[in-house]
């Protein structure tokens, strides 16, 4: 079995169909909230978290049975039913360029969705490729804890900083140093980031003699 190659989807704006309306199909809708897509739920009954979810405008609920024009304009499917033979109809249905995952049946999926620790702008994913999705979670619970909401702050802080020293710092040694530094434990643990990297950075422009 060839491994699978990882990236990260920008999903703004493209239209996301999840086909099924259980804990699963719950599931799915919450990891794609706040990516952008358009989340249409395709079910005769749904959750009643997936039901204030609609009702707040946030994902569409086409209460149906499942057609194969209910996915012909998603750029990503996802088969959530409990019912195998629905599931196996929804990916025989799909065109050959549209990103298609089936519940129970990852051999017959073209993509899978890793376990995921998100901290802001953070975004750690695991796979075991569909091998073993207990072990996947058991790892993400681990990164959960190693990398805490700190992290958050931190990543705003860095992207930040980052932007100013590529457009403000000509010098290529003192721009490599500061890149290099603000990445630290000191940085992550400081409670008071700004000031900290106001002294490195006078105090690395004297070193460097400018």
């Amino acid at each position: 079995m060839n491994s699978g190659y990882p990236v990260n989807l920008r999903l703004d704006g493209k239209t996301v169909v999840i086909v099924g309306g259980g804990k699963v199909a719950e599931r799915k809708v919450t990891g794609l909230l706040g990516t952008g897509a358009e989340i249409v739920i395709v079910s005769p009954d749904v959750t009643d978290e997936i039901q204030r979810l609609h009702r707040e405008g946030k994902i569409v609920w086409k209460q149906k049975s499942f057609f194969a024009s209910d996915i012909k304009d998603a750029f990503m499917i996802f088969a959530a039913t409990n019912i195998r033979e629905i599931n196996q109809l929804i990916r025989s249905s799909a065109a050959p360029d549209q990103l298609v995952t089936i519940a129970d049946d990852p051999e017959r999926s073209n993509f899978h969705v890793p376990a995921h620790v998100q901290r802001g702008l953070l975004s750690i994913a695991v796979s075991t490729g569909g091998a073993s999705p207990t072990l996947a979670s058991k790892i993400r619970e681990q990164l959960e804890e190693q990398f805490d909401d700190s992290y958050e702050g931190y990543l705003d802080f860095l992207s930040s900083k980052r932007k100013w020293i590529l457009k403000e710092v000509e010098n290529a040694s003192l721009k490599r140093k500061l890149l290099k530094t603000i990445v630290s434990s000191e940085f992550l643990t400081s409670d008071n980031r700004e000031d900290d990297f106001i002294r490195l950075y006078e105090t690395l422009l004297n070193e460097t003699g400018q």
